[in-house]
């Protein structure tokens, strides 16, 4: 059985972390993100919202890494269903059906990391020979959509027609997910070595050329994304992540969502968690994830921000499942134990 560096595929526990959360803690957590699973398969952001192919992804992740493997293969097998027969999904769907039909190629090229992580979380060869017919034509997709550059452009109008440019986050995105592609592919005994020279050409632009996409520099996802993702690494990711540390950290609460307003966000602050782990920064990430737990709520689910010094929820009092999935997946990189806690830290 092929390992991962950390455990053998396939061989899950739910995860822990030493003084803050037990394994009953984070059973919890996930089932709060499949209390908000519809019969379908979907998972809503909170109860009556819409959600979007990534988010909907990392919930799925989160199900897995907690052993909720049933409710995990629905949320798949509802993004299988809704496909387009080019490849790709709309940007963001309700109970009702399509709520904002244009089509975001890093939300598209995400199903490539989640399918890998379901593999990893199961050592199930059928699903990730079912989900191949998923995979490809969404990677083929977004791989239309690269410059001669490199850099992927972020959507298409539901008419076809490209946006005018490309986004730093989402490209980051882009280059981990073809990373897991083509590692699917080679499971598979698939010859796809143009996504190999894709994600080189996309981690390029990143590491040296970020003048390439729209300026978003407010937003933290933009400081550590490329870290996170693994177009960044070593000494680089380090002082990538430092340069940022004064912006967009506010200590002892979490990571302001965007450098200009006193608002932290657990999803964000997970996600630099990961990215602290991925530079090798094992220390000050362990710190970060214990100041999460302030916007844990008693059924284990997690508000989506807080805003200071109001101490006030925001979007007001709501939990997002794909908060709650952000939690998770930094709960498993810290505890290090599942094949599934490297995916985001060894690049």
């Amino acid at each position: 059985m092929t390992k991962t560096g950390t455990a053998e595929v396939g061989q899950m526990q739910t995860p822990s972390v030493d003084g803050l959360l037990t394994q009953a803690d984070l059973r919890l957590t996930a089932e709060s993100i499949a209390a908000l699973q519809l019969p379908d398969g979907m998972i809503q952001w909170y109860p009556g919202g819409h959600t979007d192919p990534w988010n909907h992804i990392e919930s799925a992740m989160g199900l897995a890494t907690c052993g909720l493997m049933a409710e995990a293969e629905r949320a798949y097998q509802w993004l299988a269903d809704i496909q387009r027969p080019d490849g790709s999904w709309h940007n963001y769907y309700t109970a009702a059906g399509i709520e904002d039909s244009k089509l975001d190629s890093n939300c598209i090229a995400y199903i490539a990391t989640g399918v890998w992580h379901h593999w990893l979380s199961t050592a199930d060869r059928g699903f990730l020979e079912s989900f191949w017919d998923v995979v490809e034509p969404a990677i083929e997709f977004v791989l239309d959509l690269q410059t001669k550059r490199g850099e992927v452009i972020w959507a298409r109008h539901p008419d076809g027609k490209p946006w005018s440019y490309a986004l730093l986050t989402g490209s980051s995105s882009i280059s981990h997910s073809l990373r897991c592609a083509s590692l699917i592919a080679d499971e598979l005994g698939k010859d796809r070595p143009h996504w190999v020279d894709a994600r080189e050409r996309l981690v390029n632009v990143i590491a040296n050329h970020p003048n390439s996409f729209e300026p978003k520099a407010r937003w933290a996802m933009d400081w550590y994304y490329p870290v996170l993702t693994g177009a960044v690494a070593g000494d680089d990711a380090a002082k990538m992540l430092s340069k940022g540390w004064d912006t967009f950290v506010m200590p002892g609460k979490g990571v302001r969502c965007v450098s200009d307003r006193p608002w932290i966000t657990a999803a964000e602050t997970c996600e630099c968690v990961i990215s602290y782990l991925a530079a090798g920064e094992r220390s000050t990430a362990v710190t970060m994830f214990n100041w999460v737990h302030s916007l844990r709520d008693r059924d284990g689910s997690y508000f989506t921000g807080m805003v200071f010094p109001e101490l006030e929820h925001f979007p007001d009092q709501e939990r997002s499942s794909y908060t709650a999935a952000a939690v998770i997946l930094a709960a498993d990189a810290i505890a290090g134990l599942n094949p599934t806690a490297s995916l985001f830290t060894a690049h």
